[in-house]
């Protein structure tokens, strides 16, 4: 089991291509923690916004009666990749991995399977 700034700085160090990382909750829209971004990518504007885009989606899901389960959604930019992964076990209900790539070197298969290795490692 890893905490969250381990989880953080494996993202990071272990995902090519990885600029930032956060683990969000989506009932109140807060960065429970953040590691990367820069002056021109504020992290924590970016994790609220993208809080609008999990609930959008849960909602609609739930309009249309589909009984599935997000693994993840990804958005791309024209140079990056942002990659929401939804948090499944051990008290992680309400949360998820927030990820941005740089598209010209993240692959974007491995950057999912690391992801989802995090996320089982994670002890919320």
């Amino acid at each position: 089991m890893a905490n969250l700034e381990t989880s953080l700085k494996e993202c990071l160090s272990s995902i090519e291509g990885a600029r930032a990382a956060a683990l969000v909750d989506y009932t109140s829209g807060m960065a429970l923690g953040t590691l990367g971004g820069s002056k021109t990518f504020d992290l924590d504007v970016a994790a609220a916004g993208n809080t609008d885009v999990v609930r959008s989606k849960l909602r609609t899901m739930e309009h249309l009666g589909l009984k599935e389960e997000i693994e993840d959604i990804l958005i791309t930019l024209s140079s990056q990749y942002h990659l929401i992964r939804l948090i499944k076990g051990r008290g992680g209900k309400g949360l998820f991995l927030y990820l941005v790539l740089d598209s010209g070197r993240a692959n974007l298969a491995m950057a999912r399977h690391q992801l989802r290795k995090i996320e089982n490692e994670l002890e919320v």
